[in-house]
């Protein structure tokens, strides 16, 4: 019943907002004739309609529901609980972090207005927003800030509750354990901050920006303790309504925003359409707003298709194959060798990306500072890698699987084509690769407790920073269950450069690390690097100031349905 009614109220509002395409066509005609001073239909007038090209009013923009189109639902809606985009895409709309990134990849404001460091850059003191609610009415405060800091460090603490994953990852373990990078965190005033670190940390700033660490109301983490992934409470632009399982994600507007006048939207809704085609057609009837995931080869569709239009989100991603090295014959450096040799990268890349992807020849995209252009390739030879597998003794070849994710990631957009090709292409040199295809959350659980032999997986970036590429997803930190490492890389030789990296303070020095880094990567093999992507999305033409961000964690608060 709760879908029925959000889609009646929704088309209740589509249709005062415009209706048919017939007759927005007409609705043009009737503007066109104004602008030559005909006036055919005196008196009358649309509500929500800008006319003649200017600026909409903030009463034009507000009202209305969006439909966001997707392929797999969110796994949950505590932020710190999570890794995967199809949760933070949602969480970042509830919750907010004490700094953030903005479309240019700079940090910016959020929750922190400002913040100044000690001379040997160990005390942090963060100058925080007054005014700030909660949406369960209570106060957002330097209190509430330590309340969420003594959640996600403490395993001692009452609310430490699930695997926490994002935050071993970059402080060093947690609380108690030796490498645990916070000293302490303390409120030194009502909105007054005060964080110790233990050693320098050359990305400690970019830390608070990552959407895991939205600030949630302590009263509701009291309230609901490990069901806060099912009853999220923040600060942010959105509050959390109802959950569908596999079906919907609805959240309304926070009236009581501290950002005035915005959002613009009374609600967004995010539905799951797992089949890539069937979510464009949804598209295309006007079911939903916006598509994210596509075929590649749709693009032309969108393009050719009156009333929709096509977008793309800026490339901050790679998507890969991992070895799972605890598996053999996946420890023999030869073998991964082999596979890498075997593989056509610039075919997939040709076949299923649609112009919209080039081939990936490192763990760091291009766009990256401290990327290394000179790494050398894998180039596809399925001679050599035929020799390099008889030399690791499998003349004949061998029998494996090969995991993939069932729904569409920004970096494999067709992923079980993608993993069809692959199998073709290892078929080539003896090896039999059994395709194991399941739903988004079932795979994540999959991958982490290492029960794959070689695994489609990727990464879209959530800081500017390489620490953030290299650090969860190849540090022998990250290698044991559950791993994000799902390669279960566990070289102390890369772990010890990409750790000095982490607490180098000069630029410099740390891009000479981290590309002492990457060579070392490419030598161990232990990923097939496919490519680096610029996302295709598509939304209908009455959506306005949309803007895909490069991290895939898309705030809503500026989006407007203008028709």
């Amino acid at each position: 019943m709760f879908s029925l009614k959000l889609y009646c109220a929704r088309e209740r509002e589509r249709k005062k907002g415009g209706g048919s395409r017939l007759e927005k066509k007409i609705r043009q005609l009737f503007y066109f004739f104004i602008a030559f001073g005909i006036v055919l239909l005196a008196g009358c007038s649309s509500d929500n309609t800008e006319s003649g090209g200017g600026t909409a009013s903030e009463d034009e923009k507000s009202g209305g529901t969006l439909v966001y189109g997707r392929g797999a639902d969110s796994v949950s809606l505590d932020p710190i609980n999570v890794t995967d985009g199809e949760s933070i895409r949602v969480t970042h709309n509830i919750y907010e972090t004490l700094l953030e990134y903005d479309h240019n990849l700079e940090l910016q404001p959020k929750l922190a207005t400002e913040y100044s460091s000690s001379e040997d850059g160990l005390t942090w003191t963060f100058q925080l927003r007054e005014g700030v609610k909660f949406h369960d009415g209570t106060d957002f405060n330097a209190d509430a800030v330590v309340f969420n800091f003594e959640r996600w460090m403490d395993p001692e603490n009452p609310y430490h509750e699930g695997d926490f994953p994002y935050y071993p990852f970059l402080y060093g373990g947690f609380k108690g354990d030796e490498n645990h990078l916070i000293e302490s965190v303390t409120a030194t005033g009502e909105y007054e901050l005060e964080i110790v670190l233990k050693r320098k940390t050359a990305p400690f700033l970019s830390y608070l920006a990552i959407s895991m660490f939205g600030i949630a109301s302590p009263a509701a983490i009291e309230q609901h303790g490990a069901g806060i992934g099912e009853n999220p409470v923040g600060t942010g632009p959105f509050k959390f309504e109802e959950w569908n399982r596999n079906n919907t994600i609805a959240l309304s507007k926070n009236e009581d925003y501290w950002m005035e006048g915005k959002p613009y939207l009374d609600q967004v809704i995010y539905q799951v359409i797992p089949e890539n085609s069937a979510r464009l057609n949804a598209l295309q009837t006007g079911e939903i707003d916006i598509v994210d995931g596509m075929n590649a080869s749709d693009t032309t569709i969108v393009e050719d298709t009156e009333g929709i239009e096509l977008i793309k989100r800026p490339s901050f991603n790679i998507g890969y194959m991992a070895f799972n090295m605890e598996k053999e014959p996946f420890d023999d450096p030869l073998v991964r060798k082999a596979i890498n040799m075997a593989i056509d990268k610039e075919e997939i890349v040709d076949a299923f990306y649609n112009g919209l992807a080039d081939p990936a020849t490192s763990p760091l995209p291009p766009s990256l500072w401290s990327h290394d252009e000179s790494l050398e390739k894998y180039d596809y030879n399925i001679e050599e890698a035929k020799k390099l597998l008889a030399e690791a003794g499998f003349e004949d070849g061998f029998t494996t699987e090969l995991h993939t994710m069932s729904n569409p990631r920004p970096y494999l957009p067709e992923p079980m084509k993608i993993a069809e090709a692959i199998q073709s292409d290892l078929a080539e040199i003896g090896i039999t690769a059994e395709i194991v295809s399941s739903e988004w959350a079932t795979y994540l659980e999959d991958t982490k407790n290492g029960k794959h032999s070689m695994a489609m997986y990727g990464w879209t970036g959530v800081m500017a920073d390489p620490d953030n590429f290299l650090y969860p997803n190849l540090s022998k930190t990250n290698a044991e269950v559950p791993a994000q490492n799902i390669a279960f890389y566990k070289s102390d030789e890369f772990t010890s450069l990409i750790t000095e990296a982490r607490e180098t303070i000069d630029q410099d020095k740390r891009t000479e690390l981290y590309q002492e880094a990457q060579q070392l990567f490419q030598e161990d093999a232990p990923w097939v690097m496919l490519a680096y992507t610029t996302p295709p999305l598509a939304q209908s033409d009455y959506v306005e100031d949309y803007n895909p961000h490069p991290m895939s964690n898309d705030l809503m608060t500026d989006v407007y349905l203008s028709n």
